[in-house]
């Protein structure tokens, strides 16, 4: 069986996703499964033992439990298989990104004018002005420590 067939079926998708949280129990499994798709705990161990066979779940025993994870084997086979096919979805994908750095930026320099803007007086109207004209430019004091006589 292809790694897409073993994902094709809704029922182990959704174990795949339950594992790919942390390490469960064939039990915890069974309920979460049962509850979901109403189907039998018999169905469930026949979904877990065909992950199982082809490289998606690792199983180990804990006393009378049996504990499942993800094997990462399965997922790197559907993923190797898939690769050729990124270029119809990756250049959308960075595309979508650059979009959201830049409205992310855009928000960030909003925010910093109305911050801003909140902290200090209304600007007045029409161009900058200074506050020292040309004919009244204040000079810094000289530190010339002779005396003048």
């Amino acid at each position: 069986m292809h790694a897409l067939d073993v994902l094709g079926d809704p029922v182990r998708r959704r174990i795949l996703e339950l594992l790919a949280d942390g390490e469960l129990s064939a039990g915890e499994i069974g309920a979460a499964v049962q509850e979901e798709f109403g189907i039998s705990q018999p169905a469930v161990s026949q979904h877990l033992r065909v992950l199982r066979e082809h490289g998606f779940a690792l199983v180990r025993p804990e006393g009378r439990r049996r504990l499942y994870a993800v094997d990462p084997r399965g997922p790197r086979e559907a993923r190797d298989w898939l690769s050729p096919f990124e270029r119809f979805w990756l250049p959308a994908l960075d595309a979508l990104g650059t979009e959201l750095a830049r409205g992310k930026r855009q928000r960030r320099l909003s925010a910093q004018l109305e911050s801003d803007a909140a902290g200090s007086s209304p600007a007045p109207h029409g161009p900058p002005t200074s506050t020292t004209s040309t004919h009244h430019r204040r000079h810094p004091p000289t530190t010339n420590t002779a005396k003048e006589t």
